[in-house]
């Protein structure tokens, strides 16, 4: 099986360092393991979305050396494959309409398999998958053996938004099953969201990736960088000090021979090995 990984970013904003950490280690599994690294654009949420950056991201990433195996994907020409699987769970009676607000679940929590709340034909229900009393288990290449009961968890969860934007979950799920994504390496908030890709992946009948996720890098206040007011764009006219702070926090030091970051990303690549990626579950930033 050939190896086929991805990088994924929100355009919520310009390359940021946490993001410059996803993409260069998902970068360099990739190239280590001889595969395929693409690069999709998770353009499915517009309110948060930031004009231009979509763009500002593409461009950043050959000035950092990673050069994607194909042009990106934007999730935004996807909507067809989100209908098609959406219609398949609602075939199947995995899905049902919800109008609850959150002051009619208990915890926050949807543990019932169908909505609370009487149907309001003035507007339109967000969609919830129903998720069993299961416990959902996979072994993490980083962080270790995880399980999850998916009901205590996660309960009921949201697929399709009541604005009608799919939810990031199910784009996900379709979007790996589409790219043949056989290795999923990304941050560590998105652990928990892993078995909730699993469950989907079965409802749908699609094939599960490996798993890897790294450390969140974190400002001085330990909170993660891409929430906070220090995520600073990364400097793509000027790559070489972020990407050394990159590969520093992934525990990979190259000496200041390299003059580029192609030639940098190669020195990195000829001690990588990914079981040595700092095992630790958030880090500040350098």
């Amino acid at each position: 099986m050939t190896y086929r990984g991805r990088f994924a970013p929100s355009p919520t904003g310009h390359l940021h360092f946490g993001s410059l950490v996803a993409a260069v280690g998902s970068w360099m599994c990739a190239r280590h393991a001889g595969g395929q690294w693409l690069v999709r654009v998770e353009d499915i949420d517009p309110p948060r979305e930031m004009p231009g950056s979509a763009e500002s991201i593409l461009a950043a990433l050959p000035a950092f050396g990673l050069v994607a195996d194909g042009p990106a994907l934007f999730q935004s020409t996807r909507l067809a494959a989100y209908d098609a699987a959406f219609e398949r769970l609602k075939a199947a009676d995995l899905v049902f309409p919800c109008w609850c607000s959150r002051n009619d679940l208990a915890g926050g929590l949807h543990l019932d398999g169908q909505c609370l709340a009487s149907a309001n034909p003035h507007r339109p229900p967000a969609w919830r998958l129903r998720v069993p009393d299961v416990d959902i288990g996979f072994d993490d290449a980083l962080q270790g053996p995880q399980s999850q009961n998916l009901r205590d968890t996660a309960g009921d969860f949201v697929i399709r938004r009541v604005e009608g934007f799919y939810a990031y979950q199910l784009a996900c799920v379709v979007d790996d099953g589409f790219q043949g994504i056989t290795h999923v390496v990304r941050g560590n908030d998105l652990l928990d969201s892993t078995p909730r890709q699993l469950y989907l992946q079965q409802c749908l009948g699609l094939p599960a990736p490996a798993y890897l996720h790294l450390p969140l890098a974190l400002d001085g206040d330990g909170q993660k960088l891409s929430k906070s007011g220090q995520a600073h764009p990364v400097d793509p006219t000027d790559p070489m000090p972020a990407l050394r702070r990159a590969l520093a926090f992934l525990d990979l030091r190259v000496g200041p021979g390299a003059q580029n970051p192609s030639s940098l990303l190669a020195h990195a690549l000829e001690q990588f090995d990914p079981e040595h990626f700092p095992h630790c579950s958030d880090r500040a930033a350098a």
